[in-house]
């Protein structure tokens, strides 16, 4: 039932996949799909009739009635505590969408393509990159993750794993430390960084960025400044939740 554009769901899956982070697969009767980028409201109800909203971008697309969200902790936040700390399968909650129109890629769109993900920014990156790989648009898809440590990386397996099979390429950047062996620099996103592992701005990407607010407008700058047109640049921010 859709009451005001929020639909009853319930929580079928949870794996906790960082030491903050949960991948969560949640059951959407009457869901009419979504196309790879687009987001969610999640409403939470408490006992006393308290409600919270917050969006969160799928790392789902397509017509499933199940929908995918990856969600990191905010420790201060409302609502993700409560998705990664304590919800179970079997669990209701409410949501509405899909929203967004903006920061999506479609089959048959521009390539190449570039993802660039700061943290939990990666999710609907996610959502993206499978959209292209199955639409065997893989090989002209790079993906340049940027996150604290190894230990916080999520999908990591999925992107390693994919990456080796001759799927969209991989570049991490490791802010704070990197794993054993890792012979590339650590810190924040440069523009030297980002010249190596982006598409040149003579091939025309379109690049796709989202993280936090002042990770993405540091990048955003930094590609305009390597010479890559505003307008071929897609951002999305968030912050607390």
């Amino acid at each position: 039932m859709t009451v005001g554009g929020w639909r009853a769901a319930r929580v079928v899956e949870v794996a906790d996949v960082t030491p903050s982070a949960r991948v969560l697969r949640v059951e959407v009767p009457g869901w009419p799909g979504n196309e790879a980028g687009q987001h969610v409201d999640i409403r939470l109800t408490a006992e006393d009739g308290y409600q919270a909203v917050r969006s969160y971008s799928l790392g789902s697309y397509g017509a499933s009635a199940t929908i995918e969200l990856a969600v990191d902790e905010i420790p201060e936040g409302e609502v993700s505590p409560y998705l990664v700390r304590d919800v179970l399968p079997g669990d209701e909650l409410e949501v509405k969408g899909p929203l967004g129109g903006y920061f999506v890629w479609r089959a048959g769109g521009a390539v190449p393509v570039q993802l660039i993900a700061g943290g939990s920014g990666i999710v609907p990156l996610v959502a993206i990159r499978r959209a292209a790989r199955d639409a065997g648009a893989a090989a002209s898809t790079r993906l340049l993750y940027s996150v604290r440590t190894q230990a916080d990386a999520i999908y990591r397996d999925e992107l390693e794993r994919e990456a080796g099979d001759g799927g969209a390429a991989v570049t991490w950047r490791y802010t704070r430390a990197a794993p054993d062996g890792w012979e590339g620099s650590v810190g924040r996103l440069d523009e030297e960084a980002l010249r190596e592992a982006v598409w040149p701005p003579e091939q025309g990407p379109i690049i796709y960025v989202c993280g936090p607010t002042g990770f993405v407008e540091h990048v955003a700058d930094a590609l305009v400044g390597l010479g890559h047109p505003a307008a071929r640049i897609k951002t999305e921010r968030f912050g607390g939740a």
